[in-house]
């Protein structure tokens, strides 16, 4: 910091390093949840309905899709701004 409270242009691209690697550890975390959040509700609506596994596959794949598209949304967000289609 310079003595104007300003952030200098060496701290700014550190900030924007640590926010990119926060960003993109979160995908494999995204990844995982997803499908399973997509199992559970499938799985409860099958045994509710009696439906099964079809409930279930449903769930599953909307939660990869689900999955896929926050994924491709953090990595856009991760990509530095000159880099940005």
């Amino acid at each position: 910091m310079t003595r104007n409270g300003r952030p200098t242009k060496e701290d700014r691209e550190k900030r924007a390093g640590l926010r990119q690697v926060a960003l993109l550890t979160a995908i494999p975390a995204l990844l995982l949840v997803g499908p399973l959040v997509g199992w559970w509700v499938g799985s409860t609506l099958d045994r509710k309905w009696s439906t099964a596994p079809w409930l279930m596959i449903v769930g599953i794949v909307l939660g990869f899709f689900a999955s896929g598209r926050e994924t491709w949304k953090l990595i856009k967000l991760a990509q530095p701004p000159d880099a940005k289609d």
